[in-house]
């Protein structure tokens, strides 16, 4: 049986994949500026900039689940081929 997936389509899971890699991104950007002026000696930056910092693991879990739903949908067509 031939697949009739497009190369060029996306994927169930690809979407949250993209979304948890740029919710990684910023939090990685809120981290890094977070944490210089610690290093820096100079005047840290208000307590809700931790926070911010946050959006790492938020955007890990993201691409995570979308990683899991990508894998389910994988799963779900070859179970649906072997019949």
């Amino acid at each position: 049986m031939r697949d009739k997936t497009q190369t060029n389509s996306a994927a169930p899971g690809d979407r949250l994949i993209l979304v948890g890699a740029v919710v990684f991104f910023i939090g990685t950007v809120a981290t890094l500026v977070t944490v210089a002026p610690l290093l820096l000696g100079t005047t840290p930056f208000p307590t809700y900039m931790f926070g911010l910092s946050m959006l790492m693991g938020v955007g890990f879990a993201v691409a995570g689940a979308g990683v899991l739903r990508s894998i389910a949908a994988a799963r779900r067509q070859a179970r649906e081929a072997a019949r």
